[in-house]
This record gives C-alpha cells, sequence and structure tokens, in this order.
C-alpha cells in the first residue's frame, strides 16, 4: 500500500506571511477561522524575537517553551483581513 498524497494544499495552498514586527517570513494556511497551519524556515526560525527568547529560556529547563508568536499571530490575522490570506472554509466561523 502506497502513500496516500495530502491534496489539501491543491485547492488553497500556503501563502507567504511576513511578520510585522521582526520580518520572519513563514507560510500560512487557514483551514477556517479555528485552524491556522503554519511552516517555519530555519531563516524565519532565527528571525523570530518571540522563538529566540523562549528558546533562552529552555536552555534553563527540560522542556521547549515556543507554543507560538503572538506578533506573527497579529500578522496572520492582517494578512486574513486584506485578503492576502483566504480562509477556506468560511462556514466555520467563531461566534463572538
Amino acid at each position: 500500500m502506497g502513500v496516500r498524497p495530502d491534496n489539501r494544499l491543491a485547492d488553497s495552498p500556503m501563502v507567504p506571511v511576513a511578520c510585522r514586527r521582526c520580518g520572519a517570513c513563514v507560510s500560512a494556511r487557514k483551514s477556517s477561522w479555528n485552524q491556522t497551519s503554519v511552516q517555519w524556515t530555519a531563516e524565519a526560525q532565527a528571525s523570530c524575537l518571540e522563538r529566540r527568547d523562549a528558546q533562552h529560556l529552555a536552555a534553563h529547563s527540560e522542556r521547549g517553551l515556543f507554543l507560538g508568536c503572538s506578533a506573527l499571530t497579529d500578522s496572520i490575522v492582517d494578512a486574513v483581513r486584506t485578503g492576502d490570506l483566504p480562509v477556506v472554509d468560511e462556514s466555520a466561523r467563531v461566534s463572538t
């Protein structure tokens, strides 16, 4: 049995999004309002200030501390607002 290809990116590929704070450029995809996929490059990881701070703190413990970058999250939200990053499933809106 072969590996089944993941064709979810065929209809809506990942889009480059740059963090407005540090300039780290990642690939992002919004499957729904509640789900975001982010792919980090080595260069983006090295540029991200929040990731660097988390790595510094992690050096003093046995666990990694980086859960996400708030500045990048804000940049992704802005990309959605401006239409640069589409939301694939608009029907799964967050109720506010």
